[in-house]
């Protein structure tokens, strides 16, 4: 009819909806962002709460348990901060301070270097002199707009506030939204394929979370107790840095590595067992602490892991760069059931699960 096929008319109305739905998530970047930090945070806390909600005689609710979970992580936030937060601010109150004038001592020629090294280090240095100074001065103009802005930036604090109610949602109605949206398929191969691409979601996000949260930490035990037993500079606050893009995928860390040496070089104190200890430790972190926590599910190859946190940079910025690892780990579960329900028997039961627990 017409001269129009009925499998190409389904083929390009499937196209449009798909663009149309990958527009619509752009759209609403910002506010998927909220509800992934707290579906995040919701996974970071469910063991707590887990082992809370066993612990408490009266059963039926989950509610007590999730109260106290949350009672003790903000319990254990504000005392790490008391503990750590005032020292990281003393030490980046004094690194602003003495930055000029340790670059001024290192910008002096050593007699025992060549001259083409010494008018190198000079070159390298007077730009990062200049380019200080230029930011300085666009800070010292801009801080009567502060004021202005700081009335609107002040709103994106009710993000602190939306991520942890989010996640008690989360942790309290999972189990239900999980039965409910199977409910809404029927029974057959579709159900179960669904059905096992949540259960690997589930355990990939999981292992993401916690595994993620416990390099940062290794890190900054690791890096923490190297600085304060060499006597590194601010020892701590470069250790606070390095955990805490140790949440960005491969970029972040390397990051990290050039803040810690870049202080070091203008610090004048060991830098070749600085660099030698983070080369030590990111090889004992990507080749054995790393895969033994993330499971091999969630193991992408490093072109692919590159090509997501740039493009998720392009797209969303940090947040995109955040999110790109399980964002690709979870395509590539969806591509593997998938996948493996056409080449085998359909599925009326869930599947192994592509990662294990």
């Amino acid at each position: 009819m017409l001269g129009i096929e009925r499998a190409a008319a389904r083929y390009t109305w499937t196209a449009a909806i798909v663009l149309l739905f990958l527009y619509l998530v752009y759209l609403l970047r910002s506010t998927l962002f909220v509800f992934a930090l707290a579906l995040l945070f919701a996974y970071l806390l469910s063991p707590l709460v887990d082992l809370l909600d066993h612990a408490i005689p009266r059963k039926g609710t989950r509610t007590l348990a999730l109260t106290l979970a949350y009672l003790i992580f903000v319990g254990a936030v504000v005392l790490v901060a008391i503990q750590i937060g005032t020292r990281v601010l003393d030490q980046a109150h004094m690194l602003m301070i003495k930055l000029p004038e340790m670059m001024a001592k290192y910008e002096q020629p050593s007699p025992m270097a060549p001259e083409t090294l010494n008018s190198l280090k000079a070159q390298v240095i007077a730009s990062i002199r200049q380019d200080w100074a230029a930011r300085s001065s666009e800070l010292m103009h801009a801080l009567p707009e502060a004021g202005m802005k700081f009335l609107s930036a002040a709103s994106n604090l009710i993000y602190v506030v939306i991520v942890p109610v989010l996640a008690f949602f989360f942790l309290k109605d999972g189990d239900v939204i999980h039965r409910h949206t199977l409910e809404m398929l029927d029974g057959g191969a579709l159900r179960g394929m669904v059905e096992s691409v949540m259960s690997d979601i589930h355990l990939l996000l999981a292992h993401y979370m916690r595994s993620l949260v416990l390099l940062s930490l290794a890190t900054f035990t690791a890096y923490s107790i190297f600085f304060t037993i060499m006597g590194v500079p601010f020892g701590v606050l470069l250790a606070v840095v390095a955990m805490v893009l140790e949440f960005i995928p491969m970029i972040g860390p390397l990051t990290a590595a050039a803040i810690i040496l870049l202080v070091t070089v203008v610090s004048g104190v060991y830098f070749w067992t600085v660099l030698i200890f983070i080369i030590a430790y990111r090889m004992f972190q990507d080749y054995f602490l790393s895969p033994h926590l993330m499971g091999q599910g969630v193991q992408l190859h490093p072109l692919l892991v590159l090509l997501g946190v740039f493009g998720g940079a392009e797209v969303a910025g940090v947040a995109g760069s955040f999110l790109s690892v399980p964002v690709l780990a979870m395509a590539r579960i969806v591509y593997v059931r998938t996948r493996r329900s056409r080449l085998s028997a359909p599925l009326t039961v869930p599947d192994t699960p592509l990662l294990t627990r």
